[in-house]
C-alpha cells in the first residue's frame, strides 16, 4: 500500500485538500488529531509531558493546550522534546491504523511532514500551497488570531520555497473548484502509481 504524505502551511487549507480525496473513498489519517488523542488517551505520554512542563501541563486526565503551548512556544528546545514525545507515539498509531485500511493508497496528512522528516516514510508527497494574504484571510476567520499570533505561528514553519523542494506534487489551493480538479487529477496518477508498486 501507498502511503501520500499531505502538507501545507497553517492557513493553507491542506485539511480541505484531505477533505477532497476522503470523498473519493480513500483513507486519511490526521497526525495533528492523532498526537491530541494521543495526549489525552496514553496514560505513557501524560507522565512524560509531566515530567518535561509540569503538573500544570494536565488539569486530571484533559491536557491544557493552552499552558503546553505558552510553555514550548517559548523554550524551542521544550518543543523539540515535546516533539519527541509524540512524534513516535503517532507514526505507531499510523502504523496500526495502515494495516487495518484496505485501499491501493492512504494519506497522511500532517502539518510539519517536511520540518520533522515525516515524509521520508512516504511513497509520494503534495504540498498545499495559497497566497500569504489568503492564509492570513482565512487564519483571521477560523481562529479570531491576531496578526502578530498568526505571524508567529507562520515563522515557526518552513517557507513553501523550502517545502517545494522536497514535494513531488503541488496544489495550488485558491479557487475550490481548481483545487477539486486537481485532486481529481493527482487521484488518477496516484491510482495507477500505487497499483504498479
Amino acid at each position: 500500500m501507498m502511503i501520500v504524505g499531505l502538507t501545507g502551511g497553517i492557513g493553507s487549507g491542506k485539511t480541505t485538500v484531505a477533505g477532497f480525496f476522503k470523498e473519493k473513498g480513500i483513507p486519511v489519517y490526521i497526525a495533528d488529531d492523532a498526537g491530541k488523542r494521543l495526549l489525552e488517551t496514553s496514560a505513557e505520554i501524560r507522565g512524560k509531558v509531566v515530567a518535561l512542563i509540569g503538573e500544570k501541563a494536565y488539569s486530571g486526565n484533559t491536557p491544557n493546550r493552552k499552558h503546553i503551548a505558552s510553555v514550548v512556544f517559548d523554550e524551542s528546545d521544550k518543543l523539540e522534546a515535546l516533539n519527541s514525545i509524540i512524534h513516535p507515539a503517532v507514526a505507531k498509531d499510523f502504523e496500526t491504523w495502515k494495516n487495518e485500511q484496505n485501499s491501493v493508497y492512504v494519506l497522511y496528512e500532517a502539518a510539519i511532514l517536511f520540518e520533522a522528516g515525516g515524509y521520508k516514510k512516504c511513497d509520494v508527497n503534495i504540498l498545499v500551497t495559497a497566497s500569504r494574504d489568503e492564509k492570513l484571510r482565512r487564519l483571521q476567520q477560523r481562529d479570531n488570531s491576531s496578526l502578530e499570533e498568526i505571524e508567529a505561528r507562520m515563522a515557526k514553519q518552513w517557507s513553501d520555497e523550502q517545502k517545494k523542494k522536497l514535494a513531488d506534487f503541488e496544489i495550488e489551493n485558491h479557487d475550490l473548484a481548481l483545487t477539486k480538479s486537481r485532486v481529481d487529477e493527482l487521484h488518477e496518477i496516484l491510482l495507477k502509481r500505487g497499483k504498479n508498486k
